[in-house]
């Protein structure tokens, strides 16, 4: 019988909210610059690109609204407040008229971006991965099966203070065109995640400060930097 070298290591999950269950994640995919006012703020013409993905280490999530201590190797620490989509089903190559029936539920989430090291990365032609995928940059609230509103107000707010606030209307590219697109760059399956973008707004965070991401009709999820 075959057995493992060393133990598995746990498997990386959501709560739902509501209950005491866990939704296991496989993958986390994250879409860039979704929001038109968000790619003008970073300097890139909305109205020119196809929709792009990066990944994230499914074992970055942070849930349960857990601190996070100060991430390594950066001065500028970025929050980006986000809706996260949960799949309940998998394919490839999906319609987009099709792509909704994949879908479990629903997060508010922040895709917390080292933009020091996301900025010399792009100077140096170089991957995001190490901007991106930090431990812990995955934040994400409890998952809800009901779809927020089309219109849905997103917001974070830093120490109090609101710092993003944006419609999740303003998307360029809807959540069933996003995972429609993603289908056909790889097969998507039960227990991925996609962050579907940040509209304006994002910047800087200190140790100390507590962010929360609230969007309208999901559980707010807050993180507090240590």
């Amino acid at each position: 019988m075959t057995g493992f070298v060393l133990p598995p290591a746990p498997l990386p999950s959501v709560p739902v909210h509501g209950t005491t269950d866990r939704f296991a994640v496989r993958r986390i995919f994250c879409v860039g610059r979704n929001y038109a006012d968000h790619a003008r703020e970073m300097g890139h013409d909305p109205d020119r690109e196809p929709p792009f993905f990066f990944t994230k280490p499914a074992d970055a999530l942070l849930t349960g609204d857990a601190d996070l201590p100060w991430p390594p190797a950066t001065r500028d620490l970025h929050f980006e407040g986000e809706l996260v989509v949960a799949l309940g089903a998998g394919g490839s190559d999906i319609p987009a008229g099709e792509a909704g029936g994949l879908i479990w539920g629903y997060a508010a989430g922040n895709d917390l971006t080292r933009r020091d090291l996301q900025a010399e990365a792009k100077r140096m032609g170089r991957p995001w991965d190490m901007a991106k995928g930090f431990d812990g940059s995955a934040v994400c609230g409890p998952l809800q099966p009901g779809a927020p509103e089309a219109d849905a107000r997103l917001v974070v707010e830093v120490n109090g203070q609101i710092r993003q606030d944006g419609r999740l209307s303003q998307m360029i590219w809807p959540v069933t065109e996003i995972i429609a697109h993603l289908s056909r760059l790889v097969r998507l399956e039960p227990g991925d995640l996609i962050f579907t973008g940040t509209p304006a707004g994002v910047g800087a965070l200190q140790p100390g400060d507590e962010v929360v991401v609230r969007i309208e009709g999901l559980a707010p999820v807050r993180t507090r930097l240590v």
